[in-house]
């Protein structure tokens, strides 16, 4: 087979996609508008190659899209790839299974860059495999420290925000091509833990490293949302109680303290997928103020509840501490956290005192 007929053939079959996916649908919007890199190739061609691309990846490698349709991806490895990189690559393409691995990539104008690579294959009703998913992200400067971090976490930000829409929009069409979708953005947010992690432990000022923990709370709450919808039968709603559960044990096991003691009621209550972030964060939030009031240092006691009386939901965090002093810009910066959220899924909030207990009602209406 000649080079043009083998890019004709992959020019089809990347139309014969886009066919099956509308201007309008969900799926090819997000793809095409999405900051990240993304491709598609089609193993049931001769040596799989890339039959869709968008722009995020042509402007990260150079290669315009006419350049890239046809071609097989090894064109982006050079004389320092690692060989073992390219060939666990291989071996899970040949084996149809997902892989993720940190490359070395070559740009069309020879510079380099590290590239955290994920592919998985899409596979049809019959579980076949018809097209290999792949998306990159450049993190060859993911040890560079506050800058790094600034731009990441602006980032991490602005793809989560964006992705968490687009799944929203796209879980209607059902498509296998959502789910994959789905994935990219809790290895995302794995990547970008992975790096807040990293900063924490190469940061000798406590302030500095207080803060990272801090961001690492949030992003692995939004982390823990991402795994439990993508793992869910049902994409487009999302269990509140059942996330909250697992909130708090881990915050509190986190804390290592054999005096705190944990009671929970809880009752099943889902809610429509777009709201998944805003609420993990509540509950993030709502939990993590007993912690900084005092749980962290003297124990007590905390009662999580989770219920919906009467076409409303509510979550109440009841805790027992004594008070120690708080650090006021954290406070602050949590409390603005919780407004914000608050905000978005149009909620109200109920603070009690008394004595030392405090009582913290969230309260909004449920969505069918």
């Amino acid at each position: 087979m000649t080079d043009s007929s083998a890019r004709r053939d992959a020019e089809d079959a990347g139309r014969r996609l886009l066919a099956e996916h509308a201007s309008e649908d969900p799926f090819a919007a997000a793809f095409k508008a999405t900051r990240m890199p993304m491709i598609i190739t089609d193993p049931r061609q001769h040596d799989n190659p890339i039959i869709f691309s968008n722009g995020a990846f042509s402007d990260l490698t150079g290669y315009p899209p006419e350049e890239l349709t046809g071609r097989n991806c090894r064109f982006l490895q050079g004389p320092n790839t690692d060989p073992e990189s390219v060939a666990k690559i291989r071996s899970a393409i040949d084996e149809q299974r997902d892989i993720s691995v940190n490359i070395l990539n070559y740009r069309k104008d020879g510079s380099t860059f590290w590239n955290a690579l994920y592919i998985s294959p899409v596979r049809d009703r019959n579980n076949e495999v018809i097209y290999f998913f792949a998306s990159q992200l450049d993190v060859t400067d993911v040890k560079s420290k506050e800058v790094q971090l600034a731009s990441a976490k602006q980032e991490a930000e602005a793809a989560v925000a964006q992705r968490t829409q687009d799944l929203v929009d796209a879980l209607e069409a059902k498509t296998t091509l959502v789910h994959e979708v789905d994935h990219r953005v809790k290895n995302n947010l794995l990547t970008i833990a992975s790096i807040v992690k990293l900063q924490a432990r190469m940061s000798t000022d406590d302030t500095v490293r207080h803060t990272l923990r801090s961001v690492l709370n949030r992003v692995e709450a939004l982390s823990t949302v991402q795994r439990k919808l993508f793992t869910s039968h049902d994409v487009g709603r999302f269990d509140v109680a059942d996330f909250a559960r697992e909130l708090v044990v881990d915050i509190v096991s986190a804390l290592k303290r054999d005096d705190i003691v944990i009671t929970m009621d809880l009752s099943p209550v889902f809610v429509p997928a777009v709201k998944a972030s805003p609420l993990a964060l509540i509950v993030n939030e709502l939990v993590g103020d007993p912690v900084r009031r005092g749980l962290s240092d003297g124990g007590g006691e905390i009662h999580l509840s989770v219920k919906q009386p009467n076409g409303h939901f509510v979550i109440e965090v009841r805790d027992t501490t004594e008070p120690v002093p708080v650090n006021s810009e954290e406070d602050d910066f949590g409390r603005l956290m919780l407004e914000t959220c608050l905000r978005q899924v149009n909620a109200k909030l109920e603070r009690t005192i008394e004595g030392r207990q405090t009582i913290v009602r969230v309260t909004l209406m449920v969505d069918n």
